[in-house]
């Protein structure tokens, strides 16, 4: 494969080892998301309902329907287990 021009370059970078990949032309600046490691990407989503479900339980003090729906999961989860 021979390139003709440098527009036909496209420049790959991972800030963190491979788990998302960006994609840029040289001289650019800008870039665009390429790729996401679909087992981080869900990782990264756990994280974020563990630090919602978090705040939730906080609000549980002083919200008597939030502390009723967290008595249900604790329930429930407890039924599961």
């Amino acid at each position: 494969m021979m390139i003709k021009s440098t527009e036909e370059i496209i420049i790959y970078e991972s800030p963190d080892g491979g788990k998302t990949v960006y994609a840029r032309k040289p001289g650019e600046t800008t870039r665009h998301l390429h790729s996401v490691d679909p087992a981080w990407q869900k990782e990264q989503q756990i994280k974020v309902r563990w630090v919602n479900l978090k705040e939730a339980v906080y609000m549980a003090d002083s919200d008597p329907a939030m502390n009723d729906l967290i008595e249900k999961v604790e329930i429930y989860y407890q039924l599961k287990k």
